[in-house]
């Protein structure tokens, strides 16, 4: 099912606000020390979703010297999510009201799933969780995810002073900035820019 909202845009003001991390650490957004990407994800334990977020693991050090803070939201119970995402080297968020998705104007669609450019990493995503599930490194997702499967991918990068820099948001469930991209992004931003709204 297609929800309509409205989506922020470059040169939007996100309003100040604390949310609470899975691990229970305050998380501020925007954060007046550096950048904040803001990343929708789907459900705990989405094949896909751990797809990306293996790479930003993989290159975490690299976007934290960058100034970039990284807040991955997903749309699942934090008690579900905490057993899919310990060990995780940044902040995740359990929305499974789906308020930040609607404030934020991130769509499910069944485009998610069904873009012939979701395949490829769809099945990559599965054989990797497979692998890892049948070793016992991974639990699978819930057989019905908290909030539906049908979930599309954003990516918002938030200056300090609460300014939108850029925004993506995902015609299918693997579509989103590669780390190369939101490192780009980020250079472009003065790092030293006054903190007022």
């Amino acid at each position: 099912m297609r929800t309509s909202r409205t989506q922020v845009r470059p040169g939007s003001v996100i309003a100040a606000r604390e949310l609470t991390a899975v691990s229970g650490r305050p998380v501020a957004i925007p954060d007046p020390g550096g950048l904040i990407h803001l990343q929708f994800r789907r459900f705990a334990g989405c094949p896909v979703c751990n797809l990306r977020l293996r790479s930003v693991v993989r290159r975490h050090q690299e976007i934290e010297a960058a100034g970039v803070r990284e807040v991955v939201v997903f749309h699942s119970p934090a008690k579900e999510l905490a057993e899919h995402t310990a060990g995780l080297p940044f902040a995740v968020i359990a929305d499974p009201g789906k308020r930040l998705y609607a404030e934020f104007g991130v769509e499910s669609a069944a485009r998610s799933l069904l873009s012939p450019r979701a395949w490829g990493p769809i099945v990559r995503g599965v054989a990797r969780s497979g692998w890892e599930i049948g070793r016992g490194r991974e639990r699978g997702p819930a057989a019905a995810p908290h909030g539906g499967r049908l979930g599309l991918p954003a990516d918002i990068l938030i200056a300090r002073d609460g300014r939108v820099v850029a925004a993506k948001y995902g015609e299918h469930a693997y579509d989103q900035w590669p780390v190369d991209e939101l490192l780009d992004l980020a250079s472009s931003v003065p790092q030293s820019a006054p903190t007022t709204r």
